[in-house]
C-alpha cells in the first residue's frame, strides 16, 4: 500500500484561490478526515488526489505514481456527494461496475448489498430508490474493487441517522482490514473523530492547516466510543480548531 504526498499544491478557479501552497502527506493504510468551513477546498483536495483536477502548481504522488496512473489501473475509488449511479443498471449491476472498471472480480456484491442495508433491492434501478439508498449503493460500489486508495466526499450526508450510524460502525473495519489509505471529507466532527486515525482542520479558503490531530480511541462499539471521555476530548479539540477558523 502506498501513501499520498501533496507538495506545495495550488489551485484556483477563475479568480478564486482554493488552495495556496498546501503541503501534506497521508500515511499508507491510515484513515484521515478533512474538516473545515464550506468552500474551503476539502473536496478540491480529494478531486486532485483522484486525478479529476490538476494542481496549478505543485505535485501529488501516490507512492511512486501519479493519481491518474493509480486510477487507470484500478487502485483508487471515490464516493461522491452525488451517488452518480447509471440509471439503466440495477443496484447489483451498479455495484459490480466498480469491480469491472478496476478489472477485478465482483464476487462480493451480495455481501456489500447486505452490509449497506440494501438487501431486497438488488434488482431495483436508481429511480426506484430513495436518495439515501442510492448513496449506499454508491458507497458499496467504491468498496467492491478493494482499492488501495479510497476517497470519500461527504458519503453519508444523504442517509438517515440510523443508517449513518450503522455505516459508521460497519464500513471502517473493511478498509482497515484491507489497509486502504482512506481520506474522508465530512462536516460532522463526531464522524471525523469516530472514523479516523487523524483529523486535519482546514481554514477558510485558500485552505491552510489549522490543526493536525492524531486520534487514538477504542472503537469496538460506536456507542461506547462516542460516549467515552477520550472521544469527547478529541471532539472538543477539533471544535476548538474550527472555531479559530471563524
Amino acid at each position: 500500500m502506498a501513501g499520498i504526498s501533496c507538495s506545495s499544491i495550488r489551485k484556483s478557479f477563475d479568480r478564486t484561490e482554493a488552495l495556496s501552497e498546501l503541503s501534506i502527506d497521508f500515511q499508507s493504510g491510515r484513515t484521515t478526515a478533512l474538516v473545515g468551513p464550506s468552500g474551503c477546498g476539502k473536496s478540491t483536495i480529494l478531486r486532485m488526489i483522484a486525478g479529476l483536477e490538476t494542481p496549478d502548481t505543485g505535485q501529488i504522488a501516490i507512492g511512486q505514481e501519479t493519481p491518474k496512473q493509480v486510477a487507470r489501473r484500478g487502485g483508487l475509488a471515490m464516493a461522491f456527494q452525488d451517488a452518480s449511479l447509471l440509471p439503466w443498471r440495477t443496484v447489483r449491476s451498479n455495484i459490480a461496475l466498480g469491480a469491472e472498471l478496476a478489472r477485478k472480480p465482483a464476487d462480493r456484491v451480495d455481501d456489500l448489498i447486505d452490509l449497506v442495508g440494501l438487501d431486497g433491492f438488488a434488482d431495483h434501478r436508481p429511480a426506484e430508490l430513495s436518495g439515501g439508498m442510492r448513496q449506499r449503493a454508491a458507497i458499496a460500489r467504491s468498496l467492491i474493487s478493494e482499492p488501495e486508495v479510497l476517497l470519500l466526499d461527504e458519503p453519508f450526508g444523504a442517509v438517515d441517522a440510523i443508517t449513518r450510524r450503522r455505516l459508521n460502525r460497519d464500513l471502517p473495519p473493511l478498509w482497515r482490514e484491507l489497509q486502504t489509505t482512506t481520506l474522508l471529507v465530512t462536516h460532522s466532527v463526531e464522524e471525523a473523530v469516530l472514523l479516523s486515525d487523524r483529523v486535519i482542520v482546514l481554514s477558510p479558503r485558500p485552505a491552510r492547516i489549522l490543526a493536525d490531530i492524531q486520534v487514538d480511541i477504542h472503537r469496538e462499539s460506536t456507542v461506547s466510543a462516542t460516549t467515552s471521555p477520550e472521544f469527547r476530548a478529541f471532539a472538543t479539540q477539533v471544535l476548538a480548531a474550527l472555531e479559530e477558523s471563524e
